[in-house]
């Protein structure tokens, strides 16, 4: 499972896809997003702007990101 690496207290669903290469614009996560084909932990999340914190996965596509706080 691959990570992404945060600094902050949390990164945006959007922009964590953005980051981990699962999208190629903050649109096409937007999309895929609303259409219910994006899980965090296991559930689908419809929310673009969702706060993802160290220890959430992200899975979409058969891929899955592990978000890790560096602080």
């Amino acid at each position: 499972m691959e990570t992404i690496h945060i600094r902050d207290e949390y990164i945006k669903l959007g922009q964590a896809m953005k980051l981990a290469g699962m999208s190629g614009s903050g649109v096409d996560a937007k999309v895929v997003i609303q259409e219910g084909l994006v899980e965090v932990n296991g559930q689908v999340e419809l929310q673009r702007g969702k706060k993802l914190r160290s220890g959430d996965v992200i899975t979409y596509n058969g891929e899955s990101v592990k978000i890790v706080n560096d602080n």
